[in-house]
């Protein structure tokens, strides 16, 4: 038997409101990006995707698991296992973690970029203090 779930998630990701459109279909998952502008009323989402169904793009299907499934979770689970993930570093989306390990890769070359800068700026000025004083004492 075929089972295919659809869901729709609406947030802000600055300085446009995003749609996020999944399809599930046998255990395997297209995703769609979705880009409102403003902030849409419910009838203009609704009216997007009946309008634009056709147009839509599509991510080639990707092996997953359904997050929802058939079981139920506890609600004090839940909430404890989202408190625990704000709390770590497990924050974000994939893609979003990928992103701040890029930016935090980034920031360690700039440091030691900065780093070799700052030394080689000392050694220079190490250097020409020296010549200064070899220059002072060369007359006498």
């Amino acid at each position: 038997m075929v089972q295919t779930r659809a869901k729709l998630t609406v947030y802000f990701e600055d300085p446009f409101w995003v749609g996020l459109y999944e399809r599930w279909e046998d255990g395997r998952v297209e995703v769609c990006k979705i880009t409102f502008g403003a902030e849409p009323k419910d009838y203009q989402v609704y009216e997007r995707m009946l309008a634009g169904w056709d147009r839509l793009r599509f991510s080639p299907p990707v092996a997953g698991e359904d997050p929802a499934g058939d079981r139920r979770v506890n609600p004090k689970r839940m909430q404890r296992v989202i408190r625990r993930a704000l709390e770590g570093r497990g924050n974000g989306t994939k893609a979003q973690q990928a992103l701040q390990l890029q930016r935090e890769a980034g920031k360690k070359e700039r440091r030691t970029f900065t780093r070799q800068q700052r030394e080689a700026e000392r050694e220079r000025q190490f250097a020409l203090r020296q010549e200064k004083r070899r220059e002072k004492h060369r007359g006498h």
